[in-house]
């Protein structure tokens, strides 16, 4: 479900940069259209139990809501104010930001596969972002900081609450994130809607592909610990590259191929060991109901 969910979503930098729009416009278009879309997608699901879903989640739904919108914010002006690489690698840290986080709130203990797989994502991820890696400015480095620490507590939160499902929450991120851009946007010249292409484009993304993806990512905490839901949303950062090169013509450096196949490689290993400690763990009970 997050795997599937990550990949979902990986067309996201592409799709922003064939839209084009200014930072501001960008978000309030974001956070408008992804709330209609995380509404439809919670009345699908829940139909009249609509509104007892934003209920289950009480207060700590709240709380996702607003780390939501931060790592938002912390994406989107991390890349305006340093270089997408040091975004990446600065965003790479959430799973062990989200290990911690969970060790010490949880009492969440990973296993040894897990942290070597982290370890392995994060050399993968280093050497995707090498080629565009700088100094940056602090501010930036700051604003990345500040994505991969509340997409962390993110996913750390939603533990707190087992059994239940935090996605309904994120229909109120996409609302603090329109409005709190929105006011940014009054200090500008305005905000236009985009035509053409470009508003297709938008739809597309904001409407159907981050509401769908986002959805299944928020959903990962109720069967994963917080920095294993983190580690896959790393597929995002290959596959989203592969879309760049794919359509755009922006062909990436040799190490982010060899940093590409790390992180594909450490996911895919962790995945086969796991799948094997459960059959191990399912065979004594499937022995024990066997019919005499």
């Amino acid at each position: 479900m997050t795997g599937g969910g990550a990949l979902i979503i990986s067309p996201d930098a592409l799709l922003i940069k064939v839209i084009g729009l200014p930072d501001a416009e960008i978000l309030i278009w974001r956070g408008l259209l992804t709330a209609l879309g995380f509404i439809a997608i919670v009345v699908a699901r829940h139909g009249r139990a609509a509104p007892l879903a934003y209920r289950r989640c009480g207060w700590t739904g709240i709380g996702v809501a607003v780390l939501f919108s931060f790592s938002t914010f912390g994406f989107v002006l991390g890349n305006q104010y340093t270089r997408g690489g040091n975004v990446l690698m600065i965003l790479a840290g959430a799973p062990l930001i989200a290990a911690l986080l969970s060790r010490v709130f949880l009492h969440e203990r990973l296993p040894r596969r897990t942290w070597l797989a982290i370890f392995g994502c994060l050399l993968g991820i280093a050497l995707i972002a090498l080629d565009d890696a700088g100094s940056g400015s602090w501010l930036g480095n700051g604003f990345a900081l500040l994505a991969a620490t509340a997409l962390a507590a993110n996913f750390t939160l939603a533990r707190t609450r087992p059994g239940v499902d935090m996605s309904p929450m994120l229909t109120l991120a996409g609302l603090i994130v329109a409005v709190a851009a929105g006011l940014y946007g009054l200090l500008g010249p305005g905000v236009e809607l985009p035509s053409g292409p470009s508003l297709l484009w938008l739809v597309v993304l904001c409407l159907v592909l981050l509401p769908l993806g986002f959805t299944l990512i928020q959903r990962g905490p109720l069967y994963l610990p917080a920095a294993e839901v983190g580690l896959l949303m790393l597929l995002e950062v290959v596959v989203g590259t592969l879309w760049v090169w794919w359509l755009l013509g922006e062909r990436p450096a040799p190490a982010a191929f060899l940093g590409g196949a790390l992180v594909l490689g450490s996911l895919l290993a962790k995945g086969l060991v796991d799948r094997r400690i459960e059959r191990r763990r399912r065979a004594p009970d499937a022995a024990q109901h066997e019919p005499c």
